[in-house]
């Protein structure tokens, strides 16, 4: 029996889902849908002329479906999920962030649960082959005691990448670097660090004319006193550089690397021979072809096997929610100029709040 999928927003990233949803044995793309009518044509046209929407209501009345996937802009996440599963009941696979504000966060968490029904967060990256060696590691302790952890993202955003569309680049409906481009990347740091205790930043707006920083940068302490390192940017110029991880510890070093946390570039262990090394090296060397949306077809794998065999997702509301609360402690830091400790309630971090002239 195959799960029916619908797409809520057919922006830069659904082809992606498209692509994804098209590729497993057991998934079926119903229909998709966007208020804008010409992106819906153009994306029910590239997955096969499937039905296409103005209104998901109208959609999610019209179609047989089981898994809505929410792909709308990073604001209207919490708003799509919440409206969504009070109607419908529907499965929710939402793209990162879940939301922009922790409370609208709590309240996605909530809604599904009362109506009974799964709440999936799109963590892509952590079906990287070598994201998931390094996770391994970190399960086995080869680490041993872990010192730093750092990520970095230096990608380039030119100024018509925002001037795409009126949302972007806007502290209500986007978020800066450190929400958009890098909330995969530390997500991956809580995952192999563990629970963050605090946070130091500065961020910056160099290269564009949008409300949200184009550059930041924050030192984070964890609760086992290991230090964090997250370096994001979208004002890389000419072209984009690189998204990596690197984990040091007592017992070893990992650093993986490539456009998007997708190549091994050293595998160290107090422990390992230089056959492991090699073989390590060579096997996590390159990904599959399809960097960018190889992680979508795992992940959504994962998300029909939790489905139809009742299992506990890798990335639920709970879990997606923990980067939400660090970048928002990271804005409130940046706005403060203080360390700010975990856990706490935003109240300068301007993250999914309108902004008046």
């Amino acid at each position: 029996m195959s799960i029916r999928f619908g797409i809520v927003g057919c922006g830069r990233i659904s082809k992606k889902h498209i692509d994804a949803i098209s590729s497993i044995k057991d998934a079926e793309l119903v229909s998709v849908c966007d208020l804008d009518s010409k992106k819906a044509e153009k994306q029910s046209s590239y997955a096969g002329n499937v039905p296409f929407y103005t209104s998901y209501d109208d959609m999610l009345k019209s179609e047989n479906i089981d898994v809505v996937n929410i792909l709308t802009p990073s604001g209207l996440h919490s708003k799509h999920t919440i409206d969504i599963v009070s109607k419908y009941k529907k499965h929710i696979v939402v793209e990162k962030p879940m939301a922009l504000l922790l409370n609208e966060a709590d309240e996605m968490i909530k809604c599904c649960d009362e109506n009974g029904v799964r709440l999936f967060v799109v963590k892509q990256n952590r079906y990287n082959l070598p994201v998931m060696k390094l996770r391994e590691a970190v399960e086995q302790n080869r680490f041993g005691k872990l010192v730093l952890g750092s990520v970095r993202v230096r990608w380039c955003r030119p100024q018509e990448y925002y001037d795409q569309d009126p949302w972007r680049g806007t502290w209500e409906l986007d978020g800066g670097a450190l929400t958009n481009q890098a909330s995969h990347h530390i997500d991956l740091l809580e995952w192999m660090l563990g629970e963050p205790v605090s946070v130091m930043a500065k961020t910056n707006t160099f290269l564009t004319d949008t409300e949200v920083e184009d550059t930041g940068v924050a030192i984070i302490k964890f609760k086992n006193e290991a230090l964090g390192i997250v370096e994001a940017t979208t004002a890389t110029r000419p072209k984009d550089l690189e998204g990596s991880i690197s984990v040091l510890g007592e017992k070893g070093s990992v650093v993986i690397g490539g456009f998007a946390v997708n190549k091994m570039e050293t595998w160290n262990f107090a422990d390992c021979s230089d056959e492991e090394n090699s073989e390590v090296l060579k096997e996590y060397a390159e990904m599959p072809p399809n960097v960018y949306g190889f992680g979508h077809q795992r992940y959504l794998e994962h998300v029909i096997d939790c489905i139809e065999n009742n299992k506990k997702a890798l990335v639920d509301g709970l879990e997606g929610r923990k980067s939400i609360e660090l970048i928002n402690a990271i804005y409130e830091s940046a706005e403060t100029g203080k360390e700010v400790f975990l856990h706490f309630q935003p109240r300068r971090s301007r993250l999914g709040r309108k902004q008046h002239d």
